[in-house]
């Protein structure tokens, strides 16, 4: 899913004030996680996932996690990366065109 810049950074302001939902941490991107985030997703639409390793692993989960779930990465700073894949079902955020 590609974002256009206008769309991330309208999306950045929304993730200011949501707290992480998943965190990944020493065992990594197991399935129970993995399920937790695509379960996030499908709820929530974005989401912030607090990435707790080395940043090798962090920008290695990045990439697992965007091209597993299709979901876009709105911005990653530090030790939190925030996503974004629409629900289409029931969306729940109206993106600027």
């Amino acid at each position: 899913m590609e974002l256009t810049a206008s769309q991330k950074k309208y999306l950045r302001g929304l993730t200011h004030h949501i707290n992480p939902v998943v965190m990944v941490a020493d065992k990594g991107l197991t399935d129970n996680v993995m399920a937790e985030i695509e379960q996030a997703l499908a709820h929530h639409e974005l989401v912030k996932i607090k990435l707790r390793g080395e940043k090798d692993a962090r920008t290695r989960w990045v990439g697992s996690i965007t091209e597993s779930t299709g979901a876009a990465l709105v911005h990653e700073i530090g030790q939190v990366a925030s996503f974004y894949r629409r629900n289409p079902d029931n969306p729940k955020i109206a993106l600027p065109g």
